[in-house]
């Protein structure tokens, strides 16, 4: 998944390069930089959540052992 998302950016980057020089050419080309900037925005948000949910999850798991519940806890009260 890492390594798609690593692809996904670097080819919206070569687009946003090749784009670059035709943004004030048209309309057209200044909207799809746009879109692909924002794809490319998208993609590299989609990394850091993978990233930090890693450390976040090892933590859970970590505090989760130790507020363990029997399911007799359940149904105290």
């Amino acid at each position: 998944m890492k390594k798609q998302l690593i692809a996904s950016i670097h080819e919206k980057e070569l687009q946003l390069a090749k784009l670059k020089q035709h943004i004030d050419k048209s309309d057209i080309c200044s909207d799809l930089y746009n879109k692909v900037l924002i794809e490319k925005a998208i993609l590299k948000k989609q990394l850091d959540d993978l990233k930090n949910n890693s450390i976040a999850n090892r933590i859970k798991h970590l505090v989760s052992r130790r507020e363990s519940k029997l399911i007799c806890d359940y149904f105290k009260g």
